[in-house]
């Protein structure tokens, strides 16, 4: 069986898509699986034992990208094709079964629900990670066994508005690891992605030296979140490796402002999301139109570290009693 998976470039939602292959995974098991997504995913789906092959799609002027695609796939007699991108291709090639977003999807929904409900599912499979040797081998060189419980923080994101700022970040940590903290002494693990150095480092550099593990910009997304999945706790930004440490079943806690929780919070039982007091249309106000160009500071100074840690502790108590019952 051949199916073909059009999934996201972008890392989040290609990351939450990962639900329907797991469907596809526990319902088609002998099923030979080809991805087309953005280079971001490629690691992500790669480790999955049924994928045959992954399609970097590359973005192009006049959409040649897409051109690109149904070159490669135009001479496969697909048995299935699932289309999360409601692209044209999915609509030329040959195929005994189509599912294809249409693009309207009901956006009081989790963006986990919406995709499920491409394939008609009752109930949303929830998104899952697939990590090959390699990746785990270079995981457990940064958080080895005998490193003990890990605090892994996410400290930034693709745009600076949806960014903690660093001082609460240092604080929340301080108050965590402290002697009478839920995790004290314990190492932290900064992750970021390339192009984010900066702001993470600013929190790198308030852990002292005997306990940071510097996980900013030095992996894949794949092996990145290898790494996550050894933490014992994640705390971090409303970005892409969020969605990672979720879907690695590490007990997750996501920290918006500007932002959407509803679609975009991180998934499952084991995670919870805290928000800015404000809703986004008051964190904007004053921007005008084209309000991400504007925005030059962290719009999330409202979230204190107070508050957050309240969450975190709650959450980190609350799994704990779930794993000893």
């Amino acid at each position: 069986m051949k199916i073909l998976f059009i999934t996201s470039n972008r890392l989040g939602d290609a990351v939450l898509s990962t639900g329907v292959l797991r469907h596809i995974e526990e319902n088609y098991p002998k099923a030979d699986v080809t991805v087309a997504c953005g280079g971001l995913g490629e690691s992500i789906f790669t480790p999955m034992p049924q994928v045959e092959r992954v399609i970097v799609m590359k973005k192009q002027s006049y959409a040649r990208h897409w051109i690109g695609l149904w070159q490669q796939c135009r001479r496969t007699r697909w048995d299935m094709i699932v289309d999360l991108r409601n692209s044209a291709v999915s609509r030329l090639l040959r195929s005994g079964k189509k599912y294809i977003f249409s693009g309207r999807g009901d956006n009081r929904l989790h963006k986990v629900e919406q995709m499920a409900a491409v394939m008609t599912l009752k109930t949303p499979p929830a998104p899952k990670l697939w990590f090959s040797e390699n990746q785990m081998k270079t995981a457990r060189q940064y958080i080895p066994d005998s490193a003990g419980a890990v605090l892994g923080i996410g400290a930034a994101a693709n745009w600076v508005g949806k960014i903690w700022p660093a001082e609460h970040f240092a604080a929340l940590i301080e108050k965590l690891t402290a002697k009478d903290g839920i995790l004290p002494g314990a190492p932290v693990a900064i992750f970021a992605a390339p192009g984010e150095e900066e702001m993470a480092s600013k929190v790198l550099n308030t852990v002292p030296e005997k306990q940071r593990i510097d996980v900013i910009a030095k992996l894949d997304p794949g092996t990145a979140a290898a790494v996550l999945s050894r933490c014992a706790l994640f705390v971090g930004n409303d970005s892409g490796l969020m969605h990672c440490a979720a879907a690695a079943d590490v007990p997750t806690i996501g920290l918006f402002g500007y932002g959407f929780p509803a679609q975009y919070r991180p998934w499952g039982a084991h995670c919870i999301y805290v928000r800015t007091p404000e809703e986004p249309e008051e964190l904007l106000r004053g921007f005008g139109v084209n309000h991400t160009s504007k925005v030059t500071e962290s719009l999330m100074y409202s979230l204190t570290a107070d508050t957050v840690a309240e969450a975190v502790i709650g959450h980190w108590e609350s799994c704990a009693k779930k794993k000893a019952g």
